[in-house]
């Protein structure tokens, strides 16, 4: 079979460096599925390979991707003693999305695996693949080009990685090779049914209750071509929710007729975090979020700031206006 990567065996090289190492393998925080599926995918082909290789994330894994995990060793930074690993990140544009403790106590990545165009090159070894609709589908990839033999919970976090990220497949970079990718994917075990029903099908009735709030917050901008959506603190104690309840719910501001960006901004403790989604590349709402100190994909995007919501809605209108008049068509 014709290789996938012509980077595949540069990554097998480098992971050959890391054989008698200690390894951790970080994620980025309020890890989705690409994240936790990447994790779980490396750190085990790891093990297989006889390297002694960890997953560890600043925040806990979410409720509806715990599954996924298995028997793959996954810890908090507080179960992690010590600091002689090599790192790898996964999933992770900038090294500082791995959360402040863990950036603070391992500021040096050896291998940085990514597919966000936003992504500056911050290890020693990188495979920053923009072109690609996940981390996941890099590292099957990259694993079957190898010949190295996944198992069946690799296969399914690596499936997982690749169907979140595309938005079941709906996304512009869905393409034949995702697919066979995929195809192969199942041949080691992958479930999509299985996937499918531990992702969509089990909604808990308070996270339908915060969506509800959520639709009721839009406000659409711009003679309808921006719909923002916005989620206050107090809402997640009333509908006794948590923060990654709300994983996806920008997905349907953009779906809106019409809308070619949709946002989402959270009130966090204070501060805010905005999620960035846009139908077309050309609308780069990575560039945008750069605007807050944030980053991503040409059409998924997010960042982080310390302001009010009421006082940082109008700027975000603002900048959305104006970044819309320098897209051409």
């Amino acid at each position: 079979m014709t290789a996938f990567l012509k980077e595949s065996a540069t990554f097998n090289n480098a992971l050959n460096q890391l054989q008698g190492k200690s390894v951790l393998v970080l994620g980025h925080r309020r890890p989705d599925g690409d994240c936790i599926g990447s994790q779980v995918g490396l750190t085990r082909v790891l093990i297989q390979l006889g390297i002694n290789a960890r997953a560890v994330n600043q925040d806990p894994i979410p409720r509806t991707l715990a599954k996924f995990v298995g028997d793959t060793p996954f810890f908090s930074p507080c179960e992690v003693e010590g600091d002689d690993f090599s790192i790898v990140t996964v999933d992770c544009a900038d090294k500082k999305r791995i959360g402040d403790e863990l950036h603070d106590r391992f500021p040096n990545i050896f291998l940085n695996v990514d597919h966000h165009v936003s992504n500056n090159n911050y290890a020693d070894e990188n495979f920053v693949l923009s072109d690609a609709s996940a981390t996941g589908e890099i590292l099957a990839k990259f694993f079957l080009d190898n010949n190295i033999t996944i198992d069946s919970i690799t296969a399914d976090a690596l499936y997982l990685g690749i169907a979140t990220d595309t938005g079941q497949f709906c996304y512009s970079g869905t393409n034949a090779s995702v697919f066979e990718v995929c195809l192969r994917l199942c041949e080691y075990g992958a479930n999509p049914a299985s996937v499918a029903h531990e992702l969509y099908e089990r909604e808990k009735p308070g996270r339908v209750q915060l969506l509800q709030r959520f639709l009721a917050s839009f406000k659409m901008e711009h003679d309808d071509r921006v719909c923002i959506g916005t989620l206050r603190d107090s809402y997640y104690e009333e509908t006794n929710t948590q923060p990654e309840d709300a994983e996806s719910f920008v997905d349907y501001a953009r779906s809106m007729e019409g809308v070619e960006i949709g946002a989402l901004v959270e009130e966090r403790k204070g501060k805010l975090k905005g999620s960035l989604r846009a139908k077309d590349s050309r609308y780069r709402v990575d560039i945008l979020a750069k605007e807050f100190q944030g980053g991503g994909h040409a059409c998924a995007a997010g960042f982080n700031i310390d302001k009010s919501l009421d006082d940082f809605y109008p700027e975000l209108v603002k900048a959305i206006g104006e970044h819309l008049a320098t897209v051409t068509s």
